[in-house]
């Protein structure tokens, strides 16, 4: 991995995603008594970040952007989702950036297996088992709509604006 060279572009580019994230994140969709969590929409931006900007910018957008939202509310999960949905934007960031779309399908369900898994072993320690069984489904179905809206999103984003495919790819930006 090389060197990255941090500049004002680089902070506001992901100051912006980790806000995206963030709106995203905040439009909960419902709540899951047994485990006090809640779904959302923050994995279409999640995903979005990841796939158009790579693997440190899905990264800190996915994490931080959701562990500010569960702040608001959900300060039990705040460690969690920053480490769960980080891994998950790494994970998707590092498998699909820059690739064809087939293959951002692909690094998005993965990067949704690391949320349900690790979501599962969390709430396994704070609840027990049977809340993080009831809780594993809707964590998937989270991710399938974060899957069918941030994968067309980043293509339909790249269609009306394309030099969104030369962000990250400028010496400065390199994520390599």
């Amino acid at each position: 991995m090389g060197t990255r060279k941090i500049n004002a572009q680089l902070i506001a580019l992901v100051a912006t995603m980790i806000a995206v994230t963030f709106v995203c994140t905040m439009i909960r969709v419902m709540y899951v008594p047994p485990t006090g969590g809640y779904i959302h929409l923050g994995d279409v931006a999640a995903n979005f970040a990841a796939l158009a900007f790579g693997p440190w910018v899905g990264m800190v957008a996915s994490g931080v952007g959701m562990a500010i939202a569960d702040a608001i509310g959900f300060p039990l999960y705040i460690v969690p989702t920053l480490i769960v949905h980080g891994l998950q934007g790494l994970v998707v960031g590092l498998l699909g950036w820059r690739k064809r779309w087939p293959l951002m399908i692909v690094a998005a369900v993965v990067g949704q297996l690391v949320v349900v898994l690790g979501y599962f072993i969390t709430q396994t320690l704070l609840f027990g088992v049977g809340p993080a069984l009831f809780e594993a489904p809707w964590n998937g179905l989270q991710g399938l709509v974060g899957i069918v809206g941030g994968v067309p999103l980043l293509l339909l984003v790249r269609r009306a604006y394309p030099p969104l495919t030369q962000i990250g790819q400028r010496r400065e930006w390199r994520q390599e």
